[in-house]
């Protein structure tokens, strides 16, 4: 939908949608900050597709027959296991790093679906893609800041766990094609359940009680925020939610210091500004690109 198509009801459902979006996506990662306490992040991956599993198993019983049809099934299950692994690797940056620092680097996904769009779906390289790539380059340094601080395993890791990111959302993006969303979500839980079981049972221990209700949340959450993401983006252009989305940035800030004692840093926000910079210049153009 263009921005010139939007009416004002539209607009305000999808700031509902985005602001669902935002709680889930904070929410879920206080859920695996307070998870990789007593838990190792091999199993509570391994917990989190058995909830989202259960909740799209549930959607597809009552959904029509015929609701689930597989194309592509080799490229699926490539995507669905990249998937896997960067949701493995982001949870355990979650708990190692401040979760301003793991937003901030999450920030460059676009950036690598990008570059993914050139390489393998064959998509120009536009200018916006270029200004896009180099200030996320320039806003991925800011916030490690090489050579003054020591780059820690935990930004490597979200940084990984965003270029698999990017990996899922560009297969998805041509999957999408010739699977409906239920198809792509099924499948997704469905690979990942035998493939997280693996790492999940051999350094399974029995949760506390204290840990159920983050177990269930982190694995609602997962539905919940893309479910928000892309309601959202079916009322309003994205130029209009990725603003609102980047709240993100000072809300799990703010969450940080409250809830972790994790200090402000005016290198993140300033690294995560110019990766947002970069993203927003992109879509911008490839707006233009398409109107013309």
């Amino acid at each position: 939908m263009t921005t010139s198509t939007t009416s004002k009801a539209d607009l305000y459902r999808a700031i509902l949608w985005v602001v669902a979006m935002l709680f889930s996506f904070l929410t879920m990662a206080v859920a695996a900050r307070e998870l990789t306490d007593t838990l190792n992040p091999f199993q509570i991956v391994f917990m989190r597709t058995i909830v989202a599993l259960s909740v799209v198993v549930f959607i597809v019983i009552r959904a029509k027959p015929g609701a689930l049809s597989f194309s592509r099934a080799k490229l699926q299950i490539f995507r669905n296991v990249i998937h896997y692994g960067a949701n493995l690797t982001w949870i355990i940056g979650v708990g190692l790093i401040p979760l301003a620092q793991v937003f901030a680097l999450e920030f460059t996904i676009p950036i690598w679906v990008a570059i993914m769009a050139v390489l393998f779906l064959k998509e120009k390289m536009t200018v916006g893609k270029i200004v896009a790539t180099v200030l996320g380059f320039i806003g991925v340094l800011v916030v490690l800041r090489p050579g003054m601080v020591a780059i820690e395993i935990g930004s490597i890791s979200v940084l990984a766990a965003s270029v698999g990111f990017a990996i899922a959302f560009a297969t998805g993006k041509s999957l999408a094609r010739d699977n409906s969303p239920l198809t792509l979500l099924f499948g997704l839980f469905a690979v990942q359940l035998p493939v997280s079981a693996i790492g999940g049972i051999a350094v399974w221990i029995t949760p506390e009680w204290a840990d159920v209700p983050w177990i269930l949340w982190i694995g609602a959450m997962a539905l919940t925020a893309h479910y928000s993401m892309v309601r959202a983006l079916a009322l309003a252009d994205v130029t209009l939610i990725l603003p609102i989305d980047f709240l993100r940035m000072p809300l799990i800030a703010i969450i940080g210091f409250f809830l972790y004692a994790e200090p402000f840093s005016v290198w993140i926000f300033l690294g995560a500004a110019l990766i947002f910079a970069g993203n927003y210049y992109n879509i911008y153009r490839e707006r233009q690109l398409m109107a013309d």
